[in-house]
């Protein structure tokens, strides 16, 4: 977390604090970390895991090795920003499609957009969407809101006051 501000959120807001969670998903103790927590929130019936990428794609790796690791079969996906027009195109990246059931990931949300892209494009496969977990929430409640108004259980493992700041 990074306190030295201001920094100007993906939402267009403008904040005293920073949380790039990359610093910790992106590194093997992290992503350790990370991963058996994300799997702690994954239901049984769950396939895969994944979100947009960039910044659920290492959370999504991290967890679908802990779900290895413990005798479990999750894979992981990602969603671009845009659809490729080469290969087999597309947005939905992964070991997933039509008919799975999969938790949609997010590293840090401050209004949900990215996470509601994410559903949107998981819906529009054919996926079902069981639950939406986000690593740190610092939206005051409009990610899960969003997220719960369209039937989908939301989780944030850590919020603002969690780490001690206020905006």
């Amino acid at each position: 977390m990074r306190t030295d501000g201001p920094f100007t959120l993906r939402s267009g807001a403008v904040s005293s604090w920073y949380i790039d969670a990359r610093q910790t998903t992106f590194s093997g103790v992290g992503a350790r970390a990370v991963g058996a927590a994300v799997l702690e929130e994954v239901p049984a019936d769950v396939t895969a895991v994944g979100g947009m990428t960039m910044g659920a794609d290492p959370i999504a790796v991290a967890t679908a090795i802990a779900a290895a690791d413990s005798g479990r079969l999750v894979g992981s996906f990602s969603i671009r920003k845009e659809p490729k027009d080469h290969g087999t195109g597309g947005r939905l990246v992964g070991p997933v499609g039509a008919g799975d059931v999969v938790v949609a990931l997010e590293d840090t949300t401050t209004t949900g957009s990215a996470l509601m892209e994410a559903i949107d494009v998981l819906v529009e496969s054919g996926v079902t969407v069981a639950k939406a977990v986000a690593l740190v929430d610092r939206s005051s409640g409009v990610t899960r809101e969003r997220v719960e108004a369209r039937g989908i259980e939301y989780v944030a493992l850590v919020t603002p006051k969690d780490l001690g700041v206020v905006d």
